[in-house]
């Protein structure tokens, strides 16, 4: 496709974004099919290995701290190198470290765990970018359902994830391998066909595509030059776009990663508690096309209220009753708010860049958002233990205000003096 090419019709860019998108989409399910089969068993390979059960949780916070610091130098690269060879390499980075989480299970090296993990981690961010991607080849009134339809990837990875858990354990075994490798190997497999479908499907790099348009919508003007990311976080909505997922992140990961002990706690047997967790991840993906749709409709600060308001009910309810219906209804909505704050929040992000200022925005963006995961983990053990579950729904619901505030002001602007006159 020829740069700025005057005689390129709207139907053939139309064409080449619902190809990328289904390019994207695919690479997302097989990529989040193989973070999910390994973090089935992170935190009994971590208290197994470390000979500690209070480092656990050790392995999934080395991977979101990975993720938290690799995605702003993802961005950065993508702009540099096009978007394709970069979420090819990241995906390739996930290959070498489960790669290497097999070797440290099979060695019972906890530090080579870690550092595998924490590769898994990088691969994650320059995955979840893809959301960003499909966005910038699609026009501002097609971007939220774009993100959607990549984000609807998680669901494939949500079921096909954990299943693939007990054949690959098996099959470990079977070649006189701790079980607990297979699920990592079954994540490098997996990273690896998703690596192959960039290269393959992700044709011509989507930037290229998404500064033509640009270029087309200004009418064949020069792109401007990128502003420095000081003058962007003075624009409202990208400090709006960016704290509504960063606070968001911080109240799901706190609520969902402590659910499972609270269960616990109360007796529930395992079986009952993977329901509950997977209703909370079926809330996070299977009803991304939702958001999308509203995204699109209705506006994105709409969009952000709805997702903050859920996030904060379901803050409240969650504690009211340790039975496994409530909190898996809890559970849901819980996800389904922060899928609307992350498609909504995403979307509006989106609209806010040039295309030379998207990557690099977008994937520093990202590392605020993997530092707020990690900080969630970290600190919701800490808060449960200190105050309990109760208490910590109340703190939830409390922060879920944030992204409240500011999108009611964004959604509901006060009216100019002059025209209120």
């Amino acid at each position: 496709m020829a740069g700025a090419d005057p005689a390129l019709s709207e139907a053939a860019y139309r064409h080449v974004a619902r190809r990328i998108t289904r390019t994207l989409l695919a690479a997302q399910s097989l990529g989040s099919a193989g973070f999910l089969a390994a973090a089935t068993v992170n935190a009994i390979v971590g208290a197994q290995l470390s000979g500690r059960p209070s480092w656990a949780g050790l392995p999934s916070a080395t991977y979101q701290v990975g993720a938290a610091l690799a995605a702003s130098g993802w961005g950065h690269a993508m702009d540099r190198f096009g978007r394709r060879p970069v979420l090819a390499l990241g995906l390739g980075a996930g290959v070498a470290g489960a790669t290497l989480a097999v070797a440290a299970v099979a060695g019972a090296s906890f530090s080579m765990l870690l550092a595998g993990l924490a590769l898994m981690g990088s691969a994650n961010s320059a995955l979840q970018l893809a959301r960003f991607v499909a966005a910038e080849v699609h026009a501002p009134a097609e971007r939220g359902r774009a993100i959607a339809r990549v984000v609807m990837g998680g669901t494939v990875g949500a079921i096909a994830g954990p299943l693939l858990t007990g054949p690959m354990g098996r099959l470990a075994r079977s070649v006189g391998v701790d079980e607990l490798a297979g699920p990592y190997a079954a994540s490098a497999v997996l990273f690896l066909v998703s690596a192959l479908v960039i290269l393959a499907g992700l044709r011509p790099d989507p930037g290229r595509i998404g500064r033509e348009m640009a270029r087309a919508a200004a009418g064949g003007a020069p792109a401007e030059a990128a502003r420095p990311l000081s003058l962007l976080l003075r624009q409202r909505g990208v400090r709006v776009a960016m704290a509504t997922l960063i606070v968001a992140q911080v109240v799901m990961v706190m609520l969902m990663v402590i659910t499972s002990l609270h269960m616990k706690d109360h007796h529930h047997p395992l079986g009952r508690i993977a329901a509950v967790i997977s209703s909370h991840v079926v809330g996070m993906y299977a009803f991304s096309v939702v958001p999308g749709r509203l995204a699109d409709r209705s506006g994105r600060g709409r969009t952000l209220l709805c997702g903050a308001t859920l996030l904060g009910l379901a803050c409240l309810l969650a504690p009211l009753s340790p039975a496994a219906l409530p909190l898996g209804l809890s559970l849901f909505l819980l996800g389904l708010g922060w899928n609307l704050c992350y498609v909504g929040g995403s979307s509006l992000l989106a609209d806010q860049l040039a295309p030379s200022e998207r990557a690099r925005t977008q994937g520093f963006n990202d590392s605020l958002m993997g530092a707020a995961a990690a900080t969630g983990s970290l600190g919701s053990g800490w808060v449960f233990a200190a105050v309990g579950y109760g208490a910590m729904g109340v703190v939830a619901a409390a922060a879920a205000l944030v992204p409240l505030g500011l999108a009611w002001r964004f959604a509901c602007p006060a009216r100019p003096a002059a025209l209120a006159s």
